[in-house]
């Protein structure tokens, strides 16, 4: 079944209309890409704080809660700030496994004022998971959720 980017794009603006607090609007996002992407484990977001990555809210088992810019795919997506996507997160140097279940990987960084503001991190357990089209849409998704965090 394909995601419908679009629909999840409204939902995610009407989730956050009049919602000012960044956390009630992740915790929303999160639970709104947990119930609309299949064979995932994991979908969250990790947030720049000192420079690092921080754990943030997100849907499936705990994770680590501090990653270094750099470091693992969520790292690079900072360091890049570009979009990661990885068939088999096994071939890739210096992958964290939170979850030792977790074969594939997409990360996309989320702005504000220009800067790196934290992730959108989404893990499934099965290579290959994630296409361009999974790259485009999260990517739109992520532009709509930095308007509404501006």
């Amino acid at each position: 079944m394909k995601t419908d980017y679009g629909l999840m794009k409204m939902q995610l603006e009407s989730l956050s209309e009049g919602v000012e607090w960044d956390i009630t609007i992740l915790s929303n996002a999160s639970a709104l890409l947990w119930d609309s992407l299949e064979d995932i484990n994991w979908a969250g977001f990790y947030i720049m704080r000192n420079g690092r990555l921080e754990l943030g809210p997100f849907q499936g088992k705990t994770a680590c809660t501090v990653i270094e810019a750099g470091k693992g795919v969520c790292g690079t997506a900072v360091l890049e700030d570009r979009t990661q996507l990885v068939p088999d997160v096994h071939f890739f140097p210096g992958h964290i496994a939170c979850d030792s279940a977790s074969n594939s990987e997409i990360v996309v960084p989320l702005h504000r004022n220009g800067e790196v503001y934290g992730v959108i991190d989404i893990d499934s357990p099965f290579k290959e998971r994630f296409t361009e089209d999974d790259r485009q849409g999260l990517e739109t998704f992520a532009a709509a959720l930095e308007t509404i965090i501006a």
